[in-house]
């Protein structure tokens, strides 16, 4: 089995494939000050809930955007699963060519998300990822990734509320009721929710606009894209899983060169 880890500035995410089947997924909050001990055994211990012996891994692959985590990470999995992990950065196979300016400032998260709509859903395609950031990428129609745009993360718009305006309380992230809001919380979620929508069609758009390439699709992905893409016809596509199934395709690549 492949063990897949997707270290964000947020959460580990963690996805584990029998061949090419997702059957489990489980995160952790991403901590710099974490043991290569502590890190062993909290992956062990969620694998095991999710009755998944540790022994059937037999191969790993991660994509780090931390790479303070990545030493204490990495002995772990050599120590706790007897593997060398393969990790997403310059020279290993993609499937997608970088071609912006410098590419070695592209984020191992944002060449996967990239490399997994241009194989499953074809290119032209931005990709959006609703993370800590929100990033908007656009891979052609031969592969190469040419362009990004980086904006702040719905939750972490939210967090800059909350911790800039003392009289802000923290709120459920949301579409509200009605954007006419009579009260707080339903004012914040409004200005949130109504604003990420609003800059996610304006970017999409002028993406489009700009690039000139014709029919290009939309694919999605982030635990709070959900909430966008229910609310615009400009999202083709919501794959909360294309980061995993990225990295599948992208270990996949690399075996079959070996």
């Amino acid at each position: 089995m492949l063990l897949t880890i997707d270290v964000g500035n947020t959460n580990v995410t963690m996805g584990v494939f029998d061949g090419e089947e997702l059957i489990a997924t489980f995160r952790m909050t991403t901590k710099l000050q974490r043991t290569s001990d502590e890190y062993g055994i909290t992956i062990i211990d969620l694998l095991e809930h999710n009755r998944i012996s540790s022994g059937w891994i037999t191969d790993i692959i991660i994509a780090s955007v931390v790479p303070n985590v990545m030493h204490s990470l990495g002995s772990a999995l050599i120590k706790y699963f007897g593997v060398k992990p393969l990790v997403v950065e310059s020279g290993i196979k993609t499937g997608v060519r970088v071609a912006t300016k410098n590419p070695r400032q592209i984020g191992a998260d944002r060449i996967v998300d990239a490399a997994a709509a241009y194989e499953l859903y074809g290119g032209p395609v931005i990709v959006i990822d609703f993370g800590t950031a929100t990033t908007y990428d656009l891979v052609d129609a031969s592969g190469a990734f040419v362009a990004g745009v980086t904006a702040p993360g719905i939750r972490t718009s939210a967090k800059s509320l909350w911790d800039s305006a003392a009289k802000l309380p923290e709120f459920e992230i949301k579409k509200p009721g009605s954007i006419l809001a009579q009260e707080t919380i339903s004012s914040m979620q409004a200005g949130l929710v109504y604003g990420q929508i609003g800059q996610t069609e304006y970017i999409i758009q002028h993406i489009k606009s700009e690039a000139g390439m014709g029919d290009i699709k939309v694919v999605a992905t982030g635990g709070l894209g959900r909430i966008i893409e229910q609310e615009t016809t400009l999202i083709d596509i919501y794959d909360p899983m294309l980061t995993l199934r990225g990295m599948r395709l992208i270990f996949d690549k690399n075996r079959m060169a070996k």
